[in-house]
């Protein structure tokens, strides 16, 4: 199944894979100039060497997803943040193992060359490098292998790689996709640290390695003008949050924009954080476009209190026009509202039908969702002020992974999304809002201003998707990605030509 579906699919995991390789070898170039030099340095002035390896050991022991939260509001979503954090990690092992190789030649090699009359600079460059390089070579293919490893996570940020199809995989309940992103992680981790276990032995059959720091300068002076400035003028970017159906609606949009107009669309699929990541993104103008919904934006955005209802639309377009010169265009025509689900056998054990019904016996009872949903406005401190909700305890998930978790008995209560294609067919009970907690979420796209003054014909096209999809439309085209395994690039082109809006 996995190898059927990288036949199947090989340009776009090979798309991905070039794309993980620009990313993880710009991060190693760096590490390798940045912290080798540093190793050198702090090998010539033994004083500075523990307070270094001290900070850089300290930097290791970050988790990676709390280093890109800490570096996105510096250096925003994307290739960039994904490399310095690559980077910040590949240091350790290229500064500890440049230290250790320097400082462990013997002394008396380096005072037959100093009698020579070698200069401090020549001893360094003639004698000490080239004697310590196999313990440095050693440190460049653990980093490579980890860097590589760990450029998984540069979805998670809007950035590409394999890392792209492991998030989407997991995000439609697509396991081969999943398990063909992480193979190929593994192979070209293998093939790098086979290429580098050959450079390696070769270098030890050679009395001359001198480094070549020069030739490393230019091919990472290549492969970052290449990777920060590969886009053409006329491109609309465009993100989605990691739901299935934004990967549908993505996809929509791409289509009809290239179909329409001259421009090329370029698509950020699965921006991790939804809308506390895409938003900041719109707002440096990394993304130009990206849909959203109307509950979302009121609380999370506009930072409103208080139940949205779509009598406040004009409220919040104004808002939106004014604070952050966006606009809403193409209001696609489904609600994709919260809801609260519990496991039939717990349904059925507590007679639940109502949130009421669930407040009396939440003690007893495990509650999840995804990270996004315990911070936001009206999301798990709300809903448990509102119902009077005391569950037992919460587990923080991935969207992706929610409807496996209650499957498999490790959640009983959870979050759900009324559109959600999985929904049908999880042994689950939808429980009545009785108290109508939840506000509207009408989805629509939100547009840089800029966009639509520069491109006014991108107006037009956006106008073409006013209620164009049902909720029920919406539930039956996630199903299809998510249970059917159909890819949402084919879904959602299906879905144009039957409402015949291309």
């Amino acid at each position: 199944m996995v190898f059927t579906l990288l036949i199947n699919r090989w340009d776009f995991f090979a798309g991905l894979l070039i794309e993980h390789i620009e990313i993880s070898l710009i991060a190693i170039l760096i590490a390798i100039v940045f912290g080798g030099l540093v190793g050198i340095l702090i090998s010539e002035f033994q004083k500075s060497a523990k307070s270094t390896l001290n900070v850089i050991n300290f930097l290791y022991t970050i988790p990676s997803i709390s280093m890109l939260g800490f570096l996105i509001p510096f250096s925003g979503i994307g290739n960039a943040t994904a490399i310095i954090a690559l980077t910040i990690y590949a240091l350790l092992p290229m500064v500890r193992n440049t230290h250790t190789g320097l400082t462990t030649i013997d002394p008396a090699i380096v005072e037959a060359a100093t009698g020579m009359g070698s200069t401090r600079f020549q001893t360094l460059w003639k004698v000490k490098l080239p004697l310590a390089m196999p313990v440095i070579l050693s440190g460049i293919r653990n980093m490579v292998t980890m860097t590589i490893a760990l450029g998984g996570i540069a979805s998670f940020i809007g950035a590409g790689g394999l890392g792209v199809a492991i998030y989407r995989g997991i995000t439609t309940n697509n396991t081969s996709m999943t398990l063909a992103g992480s193979l190929l992680i593994a192979l070209l981790a293998l093939v790098a640290d086979g290429i580098l276990s050959i450079v390696e032995k070769r270098m030890k059959q050679h009395k001359k390695n001198k480094p070549l720091l020069i030739t490393v300068l230019v091919i990472c002076a290549i492969f970052i003008t290449h990777l920060f400035f590969p886009y053409q003028q006329d491109t609309i970017h465009i993100a989605t949050k990691p739901m299935t159906e934004e990967y549908i609606m993505g996809e929509m949009l791409k289509i009809l924009i290239e179909e329409d107009t001259n421009l090329k669309v370029e698509v950020t699929t699965g921006v991790g954080g939804g809308t506390s990541n895409i938003q900041p993104g719109m707002e440096k103008g990394e993304f130009d476009l990206y849909p959203e919904y109307t509950g979302t934006a009121w609380n999370m955005v506009l930072k409103k209190k208080g139940t949205y209802s779509e009598k406040l639309f004009s409220k919040l377009e104004k808002d939106y026009s004014k604070k952050y010169d966006m606009s809403w265009v193409g209001m696609y025509g489904f609600n994709n509202t919260y809801g609260l689900v519990v496991r039939k056998d717990l349904a059925q054990k507590y007679d639940l039908h109502t949130y009421s019904d669930l407040a009396a016996v939440s003690n007893q009872l495990t509650f999840g969702a995804e990270y996004d949903f315990f911070e936001r406005e009206d999301g798990y401190d709300a809903l448990c002020n509102a119902y009077g909700f005391h569950f037992a305890s919460t587990k923080d998930m991935d969207i992706g992974l929610k409807y496996q978790a209650i499957n498999n008995k490790q959640i009983d209560v959870m979050n759900i999304f009324t559109t959600d294609g999985q929904l049908s067919q999880a042994d689950v009970v939808v429980l009545k809002d009785d108290k109508q907690f939840y506000p509207s979420y009408e989805c629509g796209n939100v547009v840089r201003n800029e966009m639509l003054r520069k491109h006014p014909e991108l107006r037009t096209v956006l106008k073409k998707l006013d209620n164009s999809i049902s909720e029920a439309e919406m539930a039956k085209m996630n199903y299809q990605v998510e249970t059917q395994k159909k890819e949402p690039k084919a879904v959602a082109k299906a879905f144009l030509e039957r409402k015949h809006i291309q």
